[in-house]
């Protein structure tokens, strides 16, 4: 049966190429300004295709690993997801509080359903840890509700009564450190036996990790709540170190291996090193450094962070589980290549190169979002030619689940 959501998730990425386009083409004065636009562009991206993606292999991820059978497409869940989205999408831009508190809160709703359905995937097989990863959804799961709720509260006032003190970061911060490090982090757990055919460098470490990454998103959550840096620090040396921890497991088994020099393992690789672009300055900002232009990073820096981290990481996993979808007897590839690899980064690259030199900002981020725009078209290419390929003769069989097990 064809998954909705990936057939969703290729609207989005197609929207987010349009996106970045439109951000290109506003920098360079081509196109007008609109309220809005610019959180509309990240959502394609986090709330879109990313989210979309998750809600429909988690399920589908868990089962295999564990050799449960594979669980029926809740319509429910994606119902409740994609409506709120629509409704999101569309408050976002209008700014209307009214529509963006409905959106969110079908959202929030799909999103509790999609941790209980979760939950309930529990296996009792006790050779190793075949669900290592599924605490890593549950637990970034929960902080996208944080996310949502704190996010639905910017529109109605809610960060006074909860004492948030800069509810907009406290937003930021539970969706990207929180959720999707949390996701990302089970996927690369699950998935990287798949297309690798080796072992983490250190499978037992995946607990400890698991506890880093949770207490260090929670600190880093709590830091702008109370605009207090005793969280803040602690959090991001836990968060940090947890990653650096995960990616030394990925790297470590490939040394010496050709696949390490591949532009798909590059993408997950080094999509990272967006993570480190605002940890390593973030010492100069909370200094006051007299002319550093604390507040042109934390106005610009989010979106270097979602095209060059979030973004990028969706590049070699993307169409990994869109070929176990649609084309389940192909070999399981990372997608990307080196020409998207090398704009992607680049992107990032012009949109730093901006902030700082203030007075070429506008053109140094119209090459940047340029350069976002077309690094996404061949990976939307390659989407789009696994799913013609295989859309007329999308098998009735656990194609994901092959692949998955397959890697055990």
């Amino acid at each position: 049966m064809l998954n909705p959501y990936f057939l969703v998730t290729f609207l989005y990425i197609a929207l987010a190429v349009l996106g970045a386009l439109d951000a290109s083409l506003i920098s360079f004065d081509f196109l007008p300004t609109f309220a809005g636009l610019r959180w509309v562009r990240v959502h394609f991206i986090t709330l879109g295709a990313l989210t979309e993606l998750a809600f429909g292999i988690l399920p589908i991820v868990v089962t295999a690993r564990a050799k449960l059978p594979r669980p029926k497409v809740r319509w429910d869940i994606w119902l409740t997801l994609n409506l709120g989205l629509l409704i999101l999408l569309i408050g976002i831009p209008m700014v209307n509080g009214a529509l963006i508190t409905a959106g969110g809160t079908l959202i929030f709703v799909a999103a509790t359903l999609l941790m209980v359905q979760l939950w309930k995937l529990r296996s009792r097989r006790v050779d190793g840890d075949p669900q290592a990863g599924r605490k890593f959804y549950i637990m970034g799961l929960a902080y996208l509700l944080l996310g949502i709720i704190v996010g639905t509260g910017l529109w109605q006032g809610w960060g006074v009564p909860l004492q948030i003190k800069v509810p907009l970061e406290v937003h930021i911060h539970a969706n990207n450190w929180g959720f999707m490090s949390m996701v990302f982090a089970g996927l690369l757990i699950d998935l990287y036996p798949s297309f690798t055919g080796r072992s983490l460098a250190w499978p037992h470490s995946t607990t400890r990790i698991f506890w880093m990454m949770t207490l260090g998103a929670l600190g880093l959550v709590l830091g702008p709540w109370f605009q207090s840096n005793l969280f803040s620090v602690p959090g991001l040396i836990l968060h940090l170190s947890a990653t650096i921890w995960l990616l030394l497991n990925v790297i470590k088994p490939l040394i010496g291996d050709h696949k390490l020099r591949t532009p798909g393992i590059l993408h997950l690789i080094t999509s990272y090193v967006w993570i480190l672009a605002p940890v390593l300055v973030a010492p100069l900002i909370i200094l006051g450094v007299p002319g550093f232009p604390g507040a042109g990073i934390e106005q610009n820096a989010p979106q270097a962070l979602i095209y060059g981290w979030v973004l990028q990481f969706g590049y070699g996993i993307i169409p990994l589980l869109f070929r176990r979808a649609f084309l389940p007897d192909s070999v399981p590839t990372l997608g990307g290549n080196w020409f998207s690899l090398a704009a992607v980064h680049l992107g990032g690259i012009f949109l730093w190169a901006g902030i700082f030199l203030h007075d070429s900002q506008a053109m140094l981020h119209g090459i940047a979002y340029g350069l976002w725009f077309i690094s996404m078209l061949p990976i939307a290419y390659e989407l789009w030619q696994i799913v013609r390929s295989g859309i007329d003769s999308l098998p009735d069989q656990q194609a994901i689940s092959t692949g998955i097990e397959a890697g055990d």
